[in-house]
Order: C-alpha cells, then sequence, then structure tokens
C-alpha cells in the first residue's frame, strides 16, 4: 500500500481520558498491533457534541428501533444534541478518506449493536444501536465496521481487516484512474478472494465484469464496489476456503510430484477438519507458486490479503 490505512476510531480505544467517569478504553492490540499499518481519526461523540469530562453516564431508553439518549440519574434527554451533532460530523468524515471504522462497544453512543436499551421499568433489552454509530453507518453504508470488543474473535478480526485492505486497494488502484481495463484487472487478481466468501457474488461479479462494455462506468464501478463490499463481508470458512485452495492445487497439476501432490491435499484436509491454521497450507501455496512460477495464482491477493506481521491467518 502507498499511504497508511485511515480509520475513525473512538477515542477512548486509543487511551484518551474522555470516558463519563475520566476514564479510557485503551485497546493494545489497535494502538501497537494494527496501528503500525493506520493512521486513526478518533472521534468521541460525547465530548464533540459539548458534554464535558466527567459527566453524567447515559443509556438510551425507550423503544429500540428509535430510542432516546437519556442521563441515567437525572434523566435529561441528550437526543437532539447528540443527532444534530453525528449528522454533521458524519458529513465532515467524507473528506477524511476513510476506509473502516472501530466503535466501543455498548456505548450509547458508539455500540455497533446489542447495545442495552430500557424500558420505563429499568428493564434492558440488547436490541439497541448507538445513535452515532447508527448514523455513520447509514451515511457510509460500504465502510467496513467493527466494535473493539468482536475485534477479540479472530476471525472476525481477520474479516475486517481483510475488508479494510481489499477497500484500500480498490482505491489505490481505480480511484481518478477508472477504466474497464482496470477493473477487470483488479477482478482477476481478487477472484480466489471473492470465492473464499461467496460463490454467489464470485458469479455475479464474473457476470458484471464480463458485461462491462454494455454498462455506463460510473454504474459500473459502483455496482462493483457495492457487490465486492457484500461479498466480502461473508464469512470465509474452513470449508470455502478448503475448496478455494483445491482449485489453486490444480493449477499445479502437471508440476507437483506424487509425494508433493499427496502432501499438499494432506494438509488441505486438516485445514478442512480444523487441525492446522490457514496459515500452514497457504504457506505450503505460497511455497509451489515461487517455486514453479505460477503467474495466474502470483497475482492472487487470495495469498496475501494483509501484512503476515498481523498473523491473521494464524488461528485455528
Amino acid at each position: 500500500m502507498g499511504e497508511k490505512i485511515r480509520l475513525g476510531i473512538s477515542s477512548c480505544l486509543l487511551g484518551e481520558c474522555v470516558r463519563f467517569d475520566g476514564g479510557h478504553k485503551l485497546d493494545r492490540f489497535l494502538t501497537d498491533t494494527l496501528g503500525r499499518y493506520v493512521d486513526y481519526v478518533p472521534v468521541c461523540p460525547e465530548v464533540e457534541c459539548g458534554m464535558p469530562v466527567p459527566r453524567e453516564s447515559m443509556h438510551l431508553a425507550g423503544n429500540p428501533e428509535c430510542p432516546r439518549l437519556v442521563t441515567t440519574r437525572t434523566k435529561i434527554d441528550k437526543t437532539d444534541q447528540m443527532i444534530g451533532w453525528a449528522a454533521k460530523r458524519a458529513v465532515e468524515l467524507e473528506m477524511e478518506g476513510l476506509l473502516g471504522f472501530i466503535f466501543k462497544s455498548d456505548s450509547p453512543s458508539s455500540g455497533m449493536e446489542r447495545v442495552k436499551v430500557y424500558n420505563e421499568k429499568n428493564m434492558a433489552v440488547r436490541r439497541g444501536i448507538g445513535m452515532f454509530a447508527r448514523i455513520f453507518m447509514e451515511h457510509f453504508p460500504l465502510l467496513p465496521v467493527e466494535e473493539e470488543g468482536r475485534l477479540h474473535d479472530p476471525g472476525l478480526r481477520e474479516n475486517f481487516i481483510e475488508r479494510v485492505f481489499a477497500l484500500a486497494r480498490w482505491r489505490e488502484e481505480l480511484s481518478g484512474n477508472e477504466s474497464r481495463g482496470r477493473l477487470v484487472e483488479f477482478h482477476t487478481k481478487h477472484k480466489l478472494l471473492i470465492l473464499a466468501h461467496s460463490t454467489e457474488h464470485y458469479r455475479k461479479m464474473g457476470r458484471l465484469v464480463a458485461g462491462a462494455k454494455q454498462a455506463p462506468l460510473k454504474e459500473l464501478f459502483e455496482e462493483y464496489q457495492r457487490l465486492l463490499m457484500e461479498s466480502l463481508k461473508l464469512r470465509a470458512t474452513p470449508k470455502k476456503n478448503a475448496n478455494v485452495l483445491m482449485h489453486m492445487a490444480g493449477y499445479f497439476k502437471d508440476q507437483l510430484s506424487a509425494g508433493e501432490k499427496a502432501e499438499l491435499l494432506e494438509i488441505i484436509d486438516h485445514y478442512r477438519k480444523e487441525l492446522v491454521p490457514l496459515v500452514v497450507p497457504i504457506t505450503l501455496v505460497n511455497h509451489y507458486v515461487r517455486k514453479y512460477n505460477q503467474p495466474y495464482l502470483r497475482e492472487q491477493y487470495y495469498l496475501n490479503p494483509h501484512p503476515i506481521e498481523l498473523q491473521l491467518r494464524n488461528h485455528v
């Protein structure tokens, strides 16, 4: 990548003391590991909309579909203050070139899902979305978003970061220089990555690219980007990945020895059964790509979708 990826993030996750009690929620993976590849754009809805630190805690109340934001003790309604600021802030963030956002889980302003919403009897259901998070996601429907809590799950972490890097490549390779030829080239390099997430989207995007000459350029690129982000949001399972790995193995059918073929198929089967992490068969395939100089596979981002230092494919 040319420049660092820009991600929006809840300010408290960077260690900023902006929470209601004057504290923070520093996340070391986000700052020390992912932070080597990312420039963060911190956002604290409460402070930025004019609330002090420290302050009275707040929660969502009423109808989970359209809750109010109220202080927990004095019951002061902060809904209009938050919504008015959030709508303006979302527009301002258009200028930041964001490739995603990491929200603070359980926050009445920034929680992405399952935020507590209290009824008149002070009973809570986990069906809410933080007020700023909702407005942001509606304003940027294609941007990858996650919560720091969910990023503790290795599979969700890999999925989010993979989407972010794919979107970064999309913008870097095609933004400002849109052509049907460049779209075909981008799609060719991402075919197997897409296939690992969704065979349905793989077929749809293949038909879209095949008929590229018949579609207006602007509509073609908008539809392709929508399908790309929609497809990558679906989880790549061991079964899906194993099918892609078997597909890749077919490219070496005339080059591998009987022993090499047996070893590769055995390792793919071990991965399918979740006995070894994805990095094991990927490493072997990468070895054969270099050894036999396989040009098509060498260009596939499926083999290297994000920095290996993040160790995102090392989990079982």
